[in-house]
Parts: C-alpha cells; structure tokens; sequence
C-alpha cells in the first residue's frame, strides 16, 4: 500500500515540476527576444535617423 501511495506523490510531483519548467521556457524566450531584438531596433532606428539608409547625393 506505501508503494501505490509513493508513486502518486512522485506523479504529482514531476508534473508540478514540468509545470514549472514550462513557465521558465516561456519566459526565457520572451527574455532573449527582448533582449535580443531591441537592441537590433534601436541600432536600425538610430541609423535611420543619422541617414545612414539615404541614398547619397553626387
């Protein structure tokens, strides 16, 4: 009877631990896209500002 009681509260308890998991994926990529993305935004808006993507005037 303790091993029936002892594999339940393991199932429980990996499927706490999946759901844990889970929530750290998501918000590990919503990190790295903010983190990754923003700065290649910001470098292309600064550039646009500074007329780094005019054509240039011969």
């Amino acid at each position: 009877m303790k091993k029936n009681s002892s594999k339940k509260n393991t199932k429980k308890i990996i499927k706490k631990v999946s759901n844990e998991l889970g929530q750290t994926k998501n918000s590990a990529k919503l990190i790295l896209f903010i983190f990754g993305i923003g700065p290649i935004i910001g470098i292309i808006v600064f550039l646009f500002s500074k007329g780094f993507f005019n054509s240039p005037n011969l």
